[in-house]
């Protein structure tokens, strides 16, 4: 399990963990949630069951593994239910399967029925079905890795539909915000569209440019939103180019101020970390990049919020902004990157020492929620973002072998980091040849 830090981490990002476990009493149809619940799955601490003591050597993993598969199998079917309660509860069950349980090898095989389905209850459902249904496709995308790439294709136009609509709900919009920036991060290699995504992003958090502590026109609900849009932008961002970066910077490094100065604590925080990435990316292309317009007056600002003491916040509110911007001051003006260490298995440790690493954690918190430490252990994508290396190759994974759709998924990732990296690099080499 991650370590306390990385808990509290988890716990400040901007997603609001409860937007996609609505609960619901199903008076109808009892049927797939009791499945579960016997399972003892329906907690956020609950672990899968384990093997019959008394069954022969392999017998009951294999019990096990056909358990899931079953029940996993009922839930799909009971997202076509006409029951919305009854698509909800299915949906909630997908996701904590998902979550707690890296199961690639199944899901290959049901990948256009499991996204067809969750398709439907995004089209067919209302807002905390939407919602339930968005992560679940965020979800999907992690278990499949670059694999992903035709479920992105499939959902990509209505959740951007959702995405843009100011009529849709913000629980939706939110959910939406993080299934596509998670899509796009883990399997699109075309940059137009991760930068048409950005902007749809861009569209939603910038309406809180221009407004200070004292607005009254910006709602919390509005607020949380633009925290949503700003994380996901974040993510996004860490897998730009140099060239966009600088666009980046020169677009949003100024006005991303404005944000620090909101009354939610949420979305300052979230600001100010979103300016330590531009300068991290900033700095990577250009290392003594240095904001010469407001450098002076956004260090006051950073030195303001990490020593708050205002009464009229709560104090935990005060801790954790202080904490958060404490990290952010001593980047900004000393380059001191902050280096958090994350527990995965019994000794190995995660370390998260660039502003990038420690975004696209929180952003995968946020999806994985409780699984995070499983699909460290077990997840090839994860492992790869994180430079962990394969899975079964240390005593903390899952297996001491690899699967045929493990090897498949890792020499996925593998090409798409090799795409990245030759694109950078072309990019820079562009930049310098014409003088920039």
């Amino acid at each position: 399990m991650p370590n306390k830090n990385s808990k509290k981490r988890s716990g400040r990002t901007n997603v609001n963990t409860s937007v996609f476990l609505p609960r619901f009493k199903n008076d109808d149809d009892d049927r797939i949630a009791d499945i579960w619940v016997t399972q003892n799955l329906a907690s956020d601490g609950a672990s899968w069951p384990e093997p019959d003591p008394v069954t022969e050597d392999g017998a009951g993993d294999t019990t096990v593994k056909e358990n899931f598969e079953d029940k996993f199998i009922e839930c799909l079917d009971g997202t076509l239910q006409k029951s919305a309660n009854t698509r909800i509860t299915a949906l909630q069950n997908i996701q904590r399967a998902l979550q707690k349980k890296h199961v690639a090898d199944f899901l290959w095989n049901r990948k256009e029925t499991v996204t067809d389905n969750i398709l439907r209850c995004l089209k067919k459902g209302k807002s905390n079905e939407q919602a339930v249904a968005a992560a679940c496709l965020s979800l999907v995308a992690l278990q499949l890795g670059p694999e992903a790439k035709s479920v992105l294709t499939s959902c990509q136009a209505y959740l951007t539909t959702l995405l843009d609509d100011n009529t849709v709900s913000v629980t939706t919009r939110g959910a939406c915000a993080l299934a596509l920036s998670t899509l796009c991060f883990v399997c699109c290699d075309d940059y137009e569209e991760i930068k048409s995504v950005a902007k749809s992003l861009e569209n939603i958090f910038s309406q809180g440019y221009g407004k200070g502590e004292n607005s009254t026109s910006v709602s919390a609900d509005e607020n949380w939103l633009m925290g949503q849009a700003l994380s996901a932008w974040c993510l996004l961002l860490t897998i730009t180019t140099g060239c966009d970066v600088d666009t980046h910077v020169k677009n949003h490094l100024g006005p991303l101020q404005d944000l620090l100065r909101s009354s939610d604590v949420n979305l300052r925080m979230m600001a100010g970390e979103a300016l330590a990435l531009l300068f991290e990316l900033a700095r990577d292309n250009d290392e003594d990049f240095e904001d010469e317009e407001n450098g002076e007056a956004l260090c006051e600002v950073l030195k303001q919020l990490a020593t708050d003491s205002a009464k009229h916040r709560a104090k935990k509110d005060r801790r954790e902004q202080r904490s958060c911007f404490r990290d952010v001051h001593r980047f900004v003006v000393n380059a001191e990157s902050p280096c958090e260490k994350v527990k995965v298995g019994k000794e190995n440790l995660l370390e998260l020492c660039t502003w990038s690493h420690k975004l696209q954690y929180d952003a995968l918190c946020a999806v994985l929620m409780t699984g995070m430490s499983a699909h460290l252990k077990a997840n090839p994508l994860l492992r790869d973002i994180f430079d962990l290396g394969v899975p079964g190759v240390d005593e903390y994974s899952h297996t001491n072998t690899l699967s045929k759709a493990q090897r498949r998924f890792v020499n996925a990732v593998a090409s798409k980091r090799r795409t990245k990296l030759r694109g950078k690099n072309r990019d820079k080499r562009a930049v310098h040849a014409n003088g920039f």
